[in-house]
């Protein structure tokens, strides 16, 4: 699914109003309608309401939904806030329209007009759209807070009040919705963590916007689904060995974070390589051979660090480095070696791109095509602070497309920079990944997908979709609580299954 900017749904409305023949008002009369049959089908349709409305075409919206409640037999106020912006023609159509039908309608001229709200009222927030471009001010302002402050459940339509569609709302007043009925196709805001506590549940509603658009458009933005990564994945052949599966190495684990090593490992090899060989230190001879029978190990001559590479780098398809790793002084010239001496797109992690961070020019000395995989922290030490997150994902896509890498940025939404220039957010996962390891298993499996001869940009796609549809996997079997990392390479077999069926 393509997310477009607000300015692409637009156009995508004046299309659709021009191929299927239609005004406005009746395209806003079928998007309304859709709504609510959302409210209908949720056991809303006993309900009283409030609507507030502003006095664009976001506000049209509430007075179309007023008038259709109203002949549910639902009590109806409608607040219309005079901000003193003009109205739209559609608005004033829909205006007209409500006249004569049960809803009871009250301007907002001033705070003064900012009545207690019954807690039993449920609130339809219609007050501003996607189209806003401004912070919010003055009564506006003092509105959402009078709205936030009731604590009543809030349903917002297309955007919660406030919310900016494609830039940050941080610090300026927003609506506190508990469900936003949004239209056709997701939107940037509804993707960004520092969102979170205002859209609530997202639905978006099909009103049946012309298709063809989006043959005609090229989006930059997309989210990553089932469809997508079922066209990149490649199912086994029949007569083939484990040669036909490329052979890892994994460069992981440190005393006292052996246990990432393992992770990683076990992951690589669920997800299908036919070869893997772990390097660890020697401390973990004994661990890695017990855990992970199926990997080959290679032990460092150093009890409690990684610091030194074994020969013959090249005959790897695949290297993942990172999990556990630390950053010893020795251990940073081994990241270094690699940089050197391995001539093929590669995973780095944790430990590993803290000492891309550290400097060394080991930045600009990344194989191209190479996958790095910070969390937020992460990313910051790589690249620099950000100020919210829509910054963040800029200066994620424009590093991808200067260092030639692709970037995963972690998170419940993951982004997917690639060096091409398109960004990819993840559809799968949950909040029970946030634990210890589950980056670990992420280094892994795309280790593995790459050893395979996945195109790295495929691999990663690949990798990160059944990496959180394992977790979705595995919460379902325990809950988000009590997950773990291990139970993620616990369920990739279902994650497999789930995705070939």
């Amino acid at each position: 699914m393509q997310i477009l900017s607000a300015q692409q749904v637009r156009d995508w409305d004046a299309f659709t109003l021009e191929h299927q023949n239609l005004d406005s008002i009746d395209l806003m009369e079928r998007a309304v309608s859709v709504c609510l049959d959302w409210l209908q089908d949720n056991g809303y349709t006993n309900r009283s309401f409030i609507i507030y409305c502003g006095k664009g075409n976001n506000g049209g919206d509430g007075l179309a939904l007023a008038r259709m409640l109203t002949t549910r037999q639902c009590s109806v106020i409608v607040y219309i806030l005079e901000s003193g912006h003009k109205s739209t023609d559609d608005f004033q159509k829909n205006l007209l329209r409500l006249h004569g039908t049960g809803a009871e309608l009250v301007f907002i001229h001033s705070e003064d007009h900012l009545h207690p709200i019954p807690r039993e009222i449920v609130i339809i927030d219609a007050i501003f759209g996607s189209g806003l471009n401004r912070p919010l001010e003055m009564l506006s302002s003092r509105l959402i807070e009078h709205i936030n402050k009731a604590r009543n459940e809030v349903i917002s339509i297309d955007i919660p009040s406030g919310m900016f569609a494609d830039k940050s709302s941080k610090n300026g007043p927003v609506i506190k919705a508990a469900h936003t009925l949004s239209f056709q196709c997701y939107k940037l805001a509804f993707l960004v963590a520092e969102n979170e506590a205002y859209f609530g549940q997202v639905h978006i509603l099909d009103i049946g916007l012309e298709p063809v658009y989006l043959q005609r458009i090229q989006s930059d933005v997309e989210l990553i689904e089932k469809k997508d990564v079922r066209a990149i994945y490649r199912p086994r052949k029949s007569y083939s060995h484990k040669g036909s599966y490329g052979h890892a190495l994994l460069i992981a684990g440190s005393y006292g974070k052996v246990g990432a090593a393992v992770l990683a490992a076990q992951a690589c090899l669920r997800s299908g390589v036919g070869l893997l060989t772990c390097v660890v230190p020697s401390c973990g001879y004994l661990i890695m051979q017990t855990s992970v029978p199926g990997a080959m190990v290679i032990t460092d001559v150093d009890e409690h660090h990684i610091s030194s590479l074994p020969a013959g780098l090249t005959r790897y398809q695949s290297l993942g480095m990172g999990p556990g790793l630390g950053t010893e002084t020795r251990t940073a010239d081994v990241v270094d070696q690699v940089l050197n001496s391995f001539d093929k797109p590669m995973v780095i992690d944790a430990d590993g791109l803290n000492m891309l961070a550290a400097g060394g020019n080991r930045l600009a000395r990344l194989i191209p095509f190479s996958v790095l995989t910070p969390h937020p922290k992460e990313f910051e030490r790589l690249f620099g602070a950000s100020a919210n997150d829509f910054d963040r994902i800029t200066l994620a896509r424009e590093k991808a497309k200067e260092l030639q890498v692709t970037i995963v940025l972690k998170g419940h939404h993951s982004l997917v920079a690639m060096p091409g220039g398109k960004a990819y957010f993840n559809t799968t996962g949950n909040p029970g990944m946030a634990t210890g390891g589950s980056g670990d298993v992420l280094t892994g499996m795309l280790t593995g997908l790459l050893a395979q001869g996945y195109p790295p940009e495929q691999a990663t796609l690949l990798g990160v979709y059944l990496h959180g549809l394992a977790g979705d996997l595995a919460a379902g079997h325990m809950g988000q609580e009590a997950l773990i990392a291990s139970d993620i390479v616990d369920c990739m077999g279902e994650a497999f299954l789930e995705l070939k069926y």
